[in-house]
């Protein structure tokens, strides 16, 4: 929410906003997909990975996967399938909950994640710490955590 002495924006300036907004974020999807850093898992499975690795106990609902990433639900039933026979989740099914389905990250998954991790931070570190110094990436975060929480308060 905009500070109460601050000017409202426009619908054109909000739009404006939009289009750097997203257009940078596919740039960055794309640069970021043809780094050098994917050997082991995709870039899709390296996120599945790294969400879990955010998450407590290192596991998730399947619902709050797909919540979190831009796969569809049976794209990722497919891919958490995948991570799954390679042995870097585990499927269970929740407590109280009979549909319910967790996914968890195996000690192997989380050696994976860390190791396509570090490689993947170095590569955005090259892109974004080359682009913008310290202080402007910690106000660019500030506003994209307030965008976003922003963005749940509001209506559809």
């Amino acid at each position: 929410m905009a500070g109460a002495s601050a000017r409202r924006a426009t619908p054109r300036e909000s739009s404006q906003a939009w289009e750097s907004l997203f257009r940078t974020q596919v740039e960055l999807l794309r640069r970021f997909r043809r780094d050098d850093v994917w050997h082991e898992v995709s870039f899709e499975e390296y996120d599945v990975l790294y969400t879990l690795a955010s998450s407590p106990q290192r596991s998730a609902r399947i619902r709050d996967l797909q919540e979190r990433s831009l796969l569809t639900q049976p794209s990722l039933s497919r891919l958490v399938e995948r991570l799954e026979a390679a042995g870097l989740v585990r499927r269970g099914p929740v407590a109280g909950d009979r549909r319910g389905v967790s996914v968890t990250l195996t000690d192997e998954g989380l050696r994976l994640q860390r190791l396509v991790g570090g490689r993947h931070a170095r590569a955005i570190d090259r892109v974004l710490g080359e682009a913008l110094d310290a202080d402007e990436l910690a106000a660019l975060r500030a506003l994209l955590d307030r965008l976003r929480a922003g963005a749940r308060d509001v209506p559809a």
